[in-house]
């Protein structure tokens, strides 16, 4: 199982994203939103965001599937490291949300397999399958 992680700034499409991929791929997908929903956890604190990112790998994990689409800011490299995604894709479409204690805390990823810098979910969809395979 491969674990995809759509990661980036809130509104940046990240969502959009996956449910587009889900839907080619044909595979699990897991929303951060709705993984807090379900936990009722809404703490965006560094702690709550390090245990929001355990609880993303423990649900990818209990998938048996080919692949895992799961879409969170991620907005730190612990996080990202603590995910441990085998493909990720940065959503670098926008440069500030509308958080600004998520904004603040964002660190860049310094590399990831694929990079968005524009909203084109159509063009980009065959080319992360491409880059899949």
């Amino acid at each position: 199982m491969k674990r995809i992680l759509i990661m980036g700034l809130p509104g940046a499409g990240k969502t959009t994203l996956a449910q587009a991929l889900q839907a080619r791929l044909n595979c699990a997908w897991i929303n951060a939103d709705e993984i807090r929903a379900k936990y009722n956890d809404w703490d965006f604190s560094e702690p709550g965001r390090i245990r929001q990112s355990l609880r993303m790998r423990e649900q990818a994990d209990l998938f048996d599937s080919e692949y895992v689409v799961v879409d969170f800011v991620a907005p730190l490299n612990q996080m990202r490291d603590i995910f441990a995604a085998d493909f990720t894709i940065w959503m670098d479409t926008i440069q500030q949300s509308r958080f600004t204690d998520t904004d603040t805390m964002f660190v860049p990823p310094t590399s990831s397999e694929y990079n968005l810098r524009i909203k084109n979910f159509d063009y980009n969809i065959d080319d992360i399958i491409k880059e899949l395979e």
